[in-house]
């Protein structure tokens, strides 16, 4: 084992952990890419890494320089250590209805957080747009825009793609996962096709979001709502763009909370409700396949994060998704 230079320097370089039991119950191989095993705890460790070299790059941040963020959580707390590590200040805009976890830990690890209302994204109010505004409106800082900026899908495509490949040998069928900037999944498939083009691709869409249809229609329908943080969006980002996607399907709320508690009770996995939903779509995509395929998915981040809501029985009370399966029916 070798000696880390920095504290990002050991972003990346996860582990791909084959779920033991879902495997057996489906005849099929799951692999999950271990993310939550970053060192700020997420998927979002890549994309903050890759924006923030590629600012330093371009000359766009220097020494004491700010970096703004809109955010469901990950990114942010994710450009906020780097910006630690690196002598930065850091301030993330993130929305009312993300889990209170995410917005202490934030505040914690030093960030100046600003909690605004969740609004549409149409809403000038809305945590995206204030954002911006705050980076234009302070010296020397610039706005990481994690859902325009090509560094991030980048990232993954330089990295979580090729580690996939590496770590598969070459022998996988299939990788799917959700999608919010689109990064990771642009990144990856991209990465992937260009190895081996008879991959099948797919999205995992949570209710309330926009991709289903973009992929399946053309169109941007949204049906139903989603408390699943971190994935979903009702437009089309630069990240997403022309990601070659083969296969779509939306992942319900209930089904990604009963497959995060058997994931804990089952594998050990103590899983946020992305990397849940992931696994959900993982598993309805295996059984299409042949007995024996190999699929890959991202697990997101860690359950410490949602412990307030995916993992409290009066929150999933109050929204009627309390856990109640036996084995994988829900499947």
């Amino acid at each position: 084992m070798s000696i880390s230079r920095t504290f990002s320097g050991t972003v990346g370089s996860t582990p791909l952990i084959p779920l033991v039991r879902l495997s057996h119950e489906l005849g099929r191989t799951i692999l999950g890419k271990a993310e939550f095993l970053n060192p700020g705890g997420s998927v979002k460790d890549r994309a903050a890494k890759a924006i923030i070299d590629d600012a330093e790059e371009r000359g766009a941040l220097r020494s004491g320089g700010t970096i703004v963020e809109g955010t469901a959580g990950n990114t942010g707390i994710a450009l906020a250590l780097v910006a630690n590590e690196r002598g930065y200040r850091c301030t993330i805009v993130i929305p009312d209805d993300q889990s209170m976890e995410k917005i202490e830990l934030l505040r914690t690890i030093g960030a100046d957080v600003r909690v605004v209302p969740a609004v549409a994204f149409t809403d000038p109010e809305n945590y995206y747009h204030v954002a911006r505004r705050i980076a234009e409106q302070t010296p020397g800082a610039v706005w990481a825009d994690q859902f325009e900026n090509p560094a991030n899908r980048r990232a993954h495509e330089q990295t979580t793609g090729p580690e996939i490949w590496e770590q598969c040998e070459g022998r996988l069928d299939a990788f799917i996962t959700s999608a919010g900037t689109g990064g990771t999944i642009a990144g990856v498939a991209l990465a992937l096709k260009k190895r081996d083009p008879r991959i099948i691709v797919g999205l995992c869409d949570p209710m309330g979001s926009a991709l289903y249809a973009h992929v399946t229609t053309g169109s941007l329908d949204v049906e139903g709502d989603s408390n699943v943080e971190g994935i979903g969006i009702k437009r089309i980002t630069k990240n997403f763009a022309g990601a070659p996607i083969d296969h779509a399907m939306r992942v319900v709320d209930r089904d990604a909370i009963e497959m995060a508690h058997w994931l804990l009770r089952r594998e050990g996995l103590f899983l946020g409700g992305s990397a849940a939903l992931n696994v959900v779509g993982a598993a309805r995509l295996a059984r299409t396949l042949p007995e024996g395929s190999r699929v890959v998915t991202i697990l997101c981040d860690g359950g410490q994060r949602y412990q307030s809501r995916i993992f409290n029985e009066t929150w999933l009370q109050e929204n009627d998704v309390l856990p109640c399966a036996r084995g994988l029916e829900f499947l």
